[in-house]
């Protein structure tokens, strides 16, 4: 929440802890039919958007996740070339994807329109990549989507979604990951943001139970830091369809076409290597 017109503060009251900004002013506010949408300057972290008083994305760190929501899972596949995010409105996970030459259709499905159009206003770099003639924007429900959708038509599928409460709770059960199953490829990836390991270490251990039982063969969750989310420390938990998802494409990953920021081949092996906590809890 914001507590005056000089700092945004977010509170996590369930682990007493907090986390702030200074804000220089407020850009933009709305109600969509989803949510609410907040859109500030910020001192030191550039533009910030929130939602329903959560951070959701800001100029200074929004590196850091999208490039772990997307090149870990790509460089896994063989090649992959049919992509679904679900989500993602900002358009930084697509960005990231269509970076990739093998791709030949991204594909994003985000409930709310005004999450986009908000983003290409104020995160337009962001944005890049929306007017690639392999990207498609669609304004849907992602549940439905995938339900309605063709078996095997996918090679990987992206949820870059809010916190699973609202439009996104269903994003975290067994029955869609069963269906995200059903329209992946043999050999196809899921991944899924899965919050803090510091603060959410029962719904991570449980999405690994939802998404063993829905059918995937292997499961791992990478950690990595993202410091406007809660704690401090971010996850993305992939998902294999007959895939060992230890092994990926180190030498394509270290000679990639493109710039990143926080991504490498060393980074993404050394996300598979997880804390005792985590390891002891996911064995």
């Amino acid at each position: 929440m914001a507590l005056d017109d000089t700092w945004f503060t977010e509170t996590n009251a369930d682990n007493g802890a907090a986390f702030s900004l200074k804000l220089s002013k407020k850009l933009h506010e709305e109600q969509t039919t989803y949510q609410r949408i907040t859109i500030y300057e910020t001192e030191h972290f550039g533009t910030l958007m929130t939602i329903d008083d959560l951070y959701m994305v800001s100029d200074r760190d929004n590196f850091l996740y999208h490039e772990m929501m997307s090149h870990p899972a790509l460089f896994t596949h063989d090649a992959p070339k049919d992509v679904l995010i679900i989500g993602g409105g900002d358009c930084g996970t697509l960005r990231e994807v269509l970076r990739h030459p093998s791709v030949t259709c991204a594909q994003q499905v985000e409930i709310d329109e005004r999450v986009t159009r908000l983003s290409e206003k104020y995160f337009p770099e962001l944005c890049a990549s929306n007017n690639d003639p392999r990207a498609e924007l669609h304004f849907v429900d992602g549940i439905k989507w995938i339900k309605d959708s063709k078996p095997d038509r996918y090679d990987l599928i992206i949820v870059d979604s809010t916190d699973p409460v609202g439009p996104a709770e269903g994003l975290f059960t067994e029955a869609f990951h069963r269906d995200c199953l059903r329209v992946l490829r043999p050999g196809g990836i899921f991944i899924q943001q899965s919050e803090s390991p510091l603060y959410h270490m029962e719904l991570i251990a449980s999405l690994h139970g939802a998404l063993r039982r829905a059918g995937f063969s292997d499961v791992k969750t990478m950690p990595f830091p993202q410091p406007v989310y809660p704690s401090g420390w971010w996850s993305a938990t992939m998902a294999g369809k007959g895939r060992d998802l230890a092994k990926f494409r180190d030498a394509d990953a270290r000679a990639k076409p493109f710039d990143t920021t926080y991504y490498n081949a060393d980074v993404h092996r050394a996300a598979l290597a997880l804390p005792e906590f985590m390891r002891k809890r996911l064995a």
